[in-house]
């Protein structure tokens, strides 16, 4: 099969505060867990000006009050279409974010970064069903070697399309927690708007899992923030960017983070040059927004098996035919 007969298609929702999940997002998406239960507007709205005020503080240049710049942001959902005939219309693939930034002294409207936070159904499907299984068979074994190779082509194909293309100049940087069972260490480097750099002795599963996806990964502790992230990228991350482009990803997924790590990046005190995250972290701060992370872990799994029963198990053939023919 040419791989041109997997087709993308691409939806956009505004996440603002009345932002109410489509029946086919995943719910376990930061944004969508956040527009659920009674503290839903609430919710949305304070995360929004959370990071609002994030951009703020870093784009302080020409920006005395601290009040220049909003950020929107949209929900970009893609969609796979198989060739006719195999039975399914479309598959949601992925979500991601897109930021604009909009220059409240100018008027200004800037197209900020794509990508931000990264939700994928086959991500669910391989960390909570290919992976489990593959430990309780294999005690003590890493995960297999083909773990990741068929989600990695199919975001690669997509970058590739020409959906992609037209939707966007630039490609993606997905903004993550650094991993709680790694080391990381200052560089002595420095960025203007990301920050100190950290690195690590050894890749973590996430990163190896990304670089399937074509992504190298830095590490950056902005100005501010209290422990490093995780910036996934294709191209160069400190020059295919700007500044304020930077600063929209920072701002968005800081936020996201306070709210759903707040061992980590919400901590009273700053990483040392020497830094290992930690979950089990007690001295930090919650923020007003309202989160369930166990629920969150939990719809992981019944994702996941959403997943092989209506995506993998009914086209393995013809994926696993696509992806032995892939070519990056």
């Amino acid at each position: 099969m040419a791989s041109s007969e997997f087709t993308f298609s691409i939806k956009r929702t505004p996440l603002d505060e009345n932002y109410v999940p489509a029946e086919n997002t995943r719910i376990t998406t930061n944004f969508a867990n956040l527009a659920r239960g009674e503290s839903r507007q609430e919710n949305l709205r304070n995360t929004l000006r959370m990071i609002d005020n994030r951009f703020n503080s870093l784009a302080h240049w020409g920006n005395p009050k601290g009040d220049r710049y909003a950020v929107e942001l949209q929900i970009v959902s893609v969609e796979m279409s198989l060739a006719p005939g195999e039975g399914t219309d479309s598959f949601p693939l992925i979500e991601i974010l897109q930021t604009t930034i909009v220059d409240q002294q100018t008027g200004e409207r800037t197209d900020g970064i794509v990508g931000n936070n990264f939700s994928s159904y086959v991500r669910d499907y391989d960390f909570s069903v290919v992976l489990p299984a593959h430990m309780k068979a294999n005690p003590g074994a890493f995960a297999p070697a083909d773990f990741g190779d068929l989600h990695g082509k199919l975001f690669r194909h997509f970058l590739n399309s020409a959906a992609y293309r037209a939707n966007f100049g630039k490609p993606p940087v997905i903004c993550l927690s650094v991993s709680s069972n790694k080391t990381y260490h200052r560089t002595g480097e420095e960025h203007a708007v990301l920050g100190l750099e950290y690195g690590n002795d050894a890749f973590s599963p996430t990163d190896e899992y990304f670089a399937k996806m074509g992504m190298k990964v830095r590490y950056f502790m902005p100005q501010g923030s209290v422990a490093p992230f995780a910036f996934y990228h294709v191209g160069d991350l400190t020059a295919d960017y700007t500044d304020l482009e930077l600063v929209s990803t920072i701002s968005t997924m800081e936020t996201f983070q306070k709210i759903y790590r707040p061992e980590i990046y919400n901590a009273n005190s700053p990483a040392s040059e020497e830094y290992q995250p930690s979950l089990k972290y007690q001295d930090y701060s919650l923020t007003r927004i309202v989160y369930d992370r166990e629920e969150r872990s939990r719809l992981a799994v019944e994702q996941g098996r959403f997943v092989e029963e209506r995506f993998i198990e009914p086209h393995r053939a013809l994926l696993d035919q696509w992806s032995a023919n892939f070519a990056a």
